[in-house]
């Protein structure tokens, strides 16, 4: 019988979801170098070297060990590298943990993130055993706040003074999602 594992590789219809490697580094460097796709990460400075894509690499490496990880998801017809998502802050005694993800905006508006939080979503309730997934977004984020609100998570109000960027502190809107509204 094969150890449980907390984050599998994950497959859809479309994507494949797989933990970040040393390989990814120059996907990680493009994405989380971007203003674009920066725009509303309040938690963490605009990358400006590769050394900072291993850094968040090495961060997210042995993930079954450290209880937190960052999937590159993948189109399976070409292995396009093409975002990443993946779950932190891991609560064991109330079965709670934070999700994040990005995605490159040349495919924004095609359903590729609702696709990979779906499978993403289901693994954390099953293979986590998570009662909780929360998620925090800017203020202004509309296009990631649509796209929790369709699949079920509740705003839950402002969570203010989230984080401070720059001298400023900013405020998110605090999501979740329990697993009795999922199934």
């Amino acid at each position: 019988m094969s150890e449980q594992r907390f984050f599998p590789e994950l497959e859809t219809s479309r994507l494949k979801l797989r933990n970040v490697n040393e390989e990814d580094a120059e996907f990680i460097f493009k994405l989380f170098s971007n203003e674009k796709i920066c725009e509303f990460l309040y938690d963490e400075e605009i990358f400006t070297k590769k050394e900072e894509a291993l850094e968040l690499i090495e961060w997210n490496t042995n993930p079954e060990e450290k209880g937190h990880n960052r999937w590159v998801i993948e189109k399976k017809d070409s292995n396009e590298q093409i975002g990443t998502c993946g779950f932190d802050l891991w609560d064991r005694t109330n079965n709670i943990a934070e999700i994040g993800y990005d995605l490159w905006y040349e495919f924004w508006s095609y359903g590729y993130m609702k696709e990979a939080l779906i499978a993403a979503i289901e693994s954390g309730f099953t293979n986590m055993k998570l009662n909780r997934i929360n998620a925090y977004v800017a203020l202004g984020n509309k296009r990631s706040t649509n796209t929790l609100e369709s699949l079920g998570f509740k705003n839950e109000g402002i969570y203010r003074d989230k984080h401070l960027f720059r001298g400023k502190y900013y405020d998110h809107y605090s999501y979740s999602l329990l697993k009795k509204d999922w199934y």
